[in-house]
């Protein structure tokens, strides 16, 4: 049996390859935009496809309780195959919104079987740290979302097609890494079919119940912000002339920093307590909601750079603590079905967040849109509260 750290950092590696297909489209979207000539809401429709995709492909694996009746090795392998090849589909000339936006769909289905089997295996190597293990899990994925946008960076004069089959290969990548070097954990139990009771049972449970409301409101805010971070970099351009900054980089590394802000997150817990470091998190992103019209208005580009920053990190330092919460209340037989089905619930929400923001975006030209995101936050406080 290899040693526990030498497992989790394959998990983290393969998660991070696996997880850049995400945002694949996004970190491209301008040139996808001109290529095809698609209108400017095709961020959010080709943002909320794969939101979508991933919603059906967790409904699907939890019905089935795929990651629990299966290898969750070999369903990561599989998942991260297909998904190469739905997001490798994109470079077709002849692609038009429909066709994209089912690529993007089934994209977003087979991801399904890549972060939350992703957890489910950690889960499987930890009985006790999983907080922190998921913490480097949740850090993998941020980054794995962002590197489309330091993809495009990089890639300079190369065509923009590079940045999909960089993105497909390393799925690929990463789904034989899981199969050759991660077998199944020792705290792995193996699952029988679905008992719809059993979804209804574990919502029973006031401490699950806590949990996964919480991460409903942190979801709420999460996606909507990732997605529409290269738009307000690009809006306070338009409207600052003097900044000078690089759109795909700052984007990188805006939502690129949220790894690392899992990682401290998961460290502080350790010592405050998992519940009481993802109540502060909320606490914190709900405040840089309410303060971004403010802050988006400021002329003073090192403020508004720092902020998102700021923004960025708090945003997403509470996922791998309410995924902890959620597997430490689940029963072992269906932890990754409760993992699955509570991201099933978490990322439709998702969508709804994305385009109500873009709707609003096309209503009005005001910072003042992204304070509605302060909703979600808000509720999964209120959560915590009551479960008290």
């Amino acid at each position: 049996m290899k040693p526990k750290n030498i497992i989790l950092s394959v998990i983290v590696m393969a998660q991070f390859c696996c997880t850049s297909l995400w945002f694949a489209g996004n970190g491209i979207m301008n040139d996808i935009v001109t290529s095809f000539n698609f209108n400017d809401n095709a961020l959010a429709h080709l943002t909320s496809s794969v939101q979508f995709g991933f919603i059906f492909g967790t409904f699907v694996f939890g019905i089935f309780t795929i990651s629990d009746r299966y290898s969750p090795s070999k369903v990561f392998l599989f998942s991260g195959i297909i998904g190469a090849l739905f997001n490798l589909g994109i470079i077709w000339e002849g692609n038009t919104l429909v066709s994209m936006l089912i690529l993007r769909f089934f994209t977003g289905f087979f991801l399904a079987g890549i972060y939350p089997v992703g957890m489910k295996i950690a889960a499987d190597y930890h009985d006790k740290g999983l907080g922190k293990s998921l913490g480097f899990l949740v850090g993998a994925l941020v980054l794995g979302t962002a590197f489309p946008h330091l993809l495009k960076e990089i890639s300079g004069s190369l065509p923009w097609k590079s940045v999909l089959i960089i993105t497909s290969s390393l799925a690929i990548l990463g789904g034989l890494l899981m199969i050759l070097l991660v077998p199944d954990g020792p705290y792995r139990k193996a699952g029988q079919r679905l008992n719809i009771k059993d979804v209804f049972k574990i919502f029973k449970n006031k401490n699950f119940r806590m949990a996964a409301f919480g991460y409903f409101g942190h979801m709420w805010e999460l996606y909507a912000f990732w997605a529409f971070v290269p738009i307000i970099l690009k809006t306070y351009k338009l409207t600052n002339t003097n900044a000078s900054f690089s759109t795909p980089l700052f984007s990188f590394l805006i939502i690129g920093i949220g790894g690392l802000a899992c990682i401290l997150g998961a460290y502080i817990a350790q010592n405050k307590g998992v519940k009481k470091t993802a109540f502060a998190a909320l606490v914190l992103s709900c405040i840089c909601c309410l303060m971004s019209p403010f802050v988006f208005s400021t002329p003073i580009e090192s403020v508004f750079l720092l902020f998102l920053f700021f923004w960025g990190m708090v945003v997403i330092a509470d996922s791998p603590l309410f995924s902890t919460l959620v597997a430490k209340n689940a029963s072992a037989e269906i932890k990754g079905t409760a993992l699955t089905i509570v991201n099933c619930i978490g990322f439709f929400i998702t969508i709804i967040s994305i385009q109500i923001l873009n709707l609003l975006r096309a209503s009005t030209d005001s910072n003042s849109i992204y304070a509605i995101l302060a909703i979600g936050p808000i509720i999964g406080i209120m959560a915590l509260v009551k479960g008290k």
